[in-house]
């Protein structure tokens, strides 16, 4: 940490300093703001101003909305089961929850955006991820903020951008925090632009909104067990904000579950990019499988994994689909596929979103590239990308055998997605394990204070959004930026609550 002693310069003062830019950043921002008429407010981010948003920006869009806070809370408390949530937390954040959606839609109104219930890209009016915890009583519906993609976080960032007290700041890092070694109460932040670094004071708190580690590998290893991992959202979710709070006494929780909250995805990754590509989650055909680091199929591939977040259960359990302990994989398919199916995302994810790359409707661009391995035989496809040709042939056999058949023996696969590999020239691709986000962090109360390793609030320090989640386990869609909002709010309107320290 830096001391307050060691500050010989302040370069920059607010009343509350609000770190990252996404949902909950905004949340605290907009709070912050309205709960005082006298509080400034400071809005950093360490991106660019065109690449601001964090992975609210580029997610599906989804916000949970329930009506029944004891059902809710039932729900929240089965998928937690195997971490449990502190009950009095768990409590307030399902009331608060349940307060939630007049707060989006005036969110949506005062901007002129549209609120709608359902998720604006598919027809699905709510996704029930886990019914036999109780999902359907849960869930009321889904509802998001036109347009898509980006809807929900183009209107918060629309409704920071009206209040004219929010002063905002780009490529601006957050370094280190000003700290009282002994009290551990903060002071301020040591924050970085183009490589100077300068020392803002915040007279009444700060408010850690900045992500969390899908884009640093070294952590992904460390913290959470996977060798290779790639993020769908933000490039700029590199960690900085948990070593941040290590550093400043936090105590850490949420970062190694049963599985990620989020789940690990079938991605697409080339050097060009800066994060993966979704691979497509509705799907014109079906002739083509995926295959593992043997050549041989590894899951019901056309199963909608998407519902439970690439979430499987084996033994009982929920944990990760295989996708991230059984590579090199590749998918396999036919001409018919090519033809037919754009491989990838385009609603959500950086790449397209953010980067605007337009994936070619055929995959054609993607072929002539490379990206896309194109063979006249399976054996040949198989010496392409490095895999036994007789393994990989029979591989495609004994699949082709089960579509005649009418059954996959091995997966249980839908018999109307049993479509032969058939029309050549035949393709592969390589996939990549995906990570949608990281809800480790600090340990907080719902007040979003984060508290030391005795369980007691750090002086002035908050913490919302992805960054230390409240969520252990399993994830019901939508949940992530509804509670990036309710404990966005509960650090802005407390930081500005806070009497100036000095």
């Amino acid at each position: 940490m830096a001391s307050l002693a060691s500050v010989r310069e302040w370069h920059d003062e607010t009343d509350v300093l609000v770190c990252g830019f996404g949902m909950a950043g905004s949340a605290a921002a907009i709070e912050a703001h309205d709960s005082d008429p006298t509080a400034d407010v400071l809005l950093i981010e360490k991106m660019p101003e065109p690449l601001a948003g964090g992975n609210a920006r580029v997610s599906g869009q989804s916000l949970l909305i329930s009506k029944d806070v004891e059902a809710l809370k039932s729900y929240q408390r089965a998928m937690s089961a195997a971490n449990p949530i502190p009950e009095d937390m768990l409590d307030a954040w399902a009331q608060r929850m349940v307060a939630l959606e007049p707060y989006i839609e005036a969110r949506a109104k005062e901007v002129g955006a549209q609120y709608i219930h359902g998720v604006g890209w598919s027809e699905r009016a709510a996704v029930l991820e886990y019914p036999e915890f109780g999902a359907a009583s849960a869930v009321a519906h889904t509802a998001t903020i036109l347009p898509a993609p980006s809807g929900v976080w183009l209107a918060f960032k629309a409704n920071v951008e009206k209040r004219k007290r929010i002063r905002r700041s780009f490529q601006t890092a957050l370094v280190d925090l000003i700290q009282d070694p002994d009290t551990l109460e903060i002071f301020g932040a040591v924050v970085s632009q183009d490589g100077v670094r300068k020392n803002i004071k915040a007279r009444r708190g700060v408010v850690m909104c900045t992500g969390g580690f899908e884009n640093n590998l070294e952590m992904q290893r460390n913290y959470f067990g996977l060798s290779e991992a790639y993020p769908l959202g933000t490039p700029g979710n590199t960690g900085d904000g948990i070593k941040i709070l290590q550093k400043a006494g936090a105590d850490l929780w949420h970062l190694r579950n049963q599985g990620q909250s989020g789940g690990v995805w079938p991605g697409f990754r080339y050097p060009q990019h800066p994060t993966v590509f979704l691979r497509q989650l509705f799907w014109q055909s079906f002739s083509w499988i995926d295959v593992g680091a043997d050549s041989r199929r590894f899951i019901d591939e056309t199963y909608e994994w998407q519902i439970t977040h690439y979430k499987q259960k084996v033994q009982g359990q929920w944990i990760d689909t295989p996708h991230q302990r059984v590579m090199p994989m590749h998918m396999i398919f036919d001409e018919t596929t090519r033809q037919y199916n754009c491989l990838v995302t385009s609603v959500m994810t950086w790449n397209t979103v953010v980067e605007k790359y337009s994936w070619s409707d055929d995959n054609a661009a993607e072929v002539a590239n490379g990206w896309i391995v194109k063979a006249d035989s399976i054996e040949e496809l198989a010496r392409k990308t490095g895999r036994d040709p007789a393994v990989l042939a029979d591989t495609v056999k004994r699949y082709n055998a089960g579509c005649a058949r009418g059954e996959d023996e091995e997966f249980g696969r839908n018999p109307a997605t049993l479509q032969p590999i058939a029309k050549p020239p035949f393709y592969a691709i390589a996939m990549v394990p995906a990570i949608v986000c990281t809800g480790g962090g600090a340990r907080r109360n719902i007040e979003s204070e984060v508290l030391d390793h005795c369980g007691k609030a750090i002086p002035r320090l908050y913490e919302a959004g992805e960054l230390g989640s409240m969520f252990s386990n399993l994830y019901q869609n939508g949940s992530y930026l509804t509670e990036a909002m309710i404990s966005g709010r509960a650090a802005g309107r407390n930081a500005a609550g806070l009497r100036a320290w000095g």
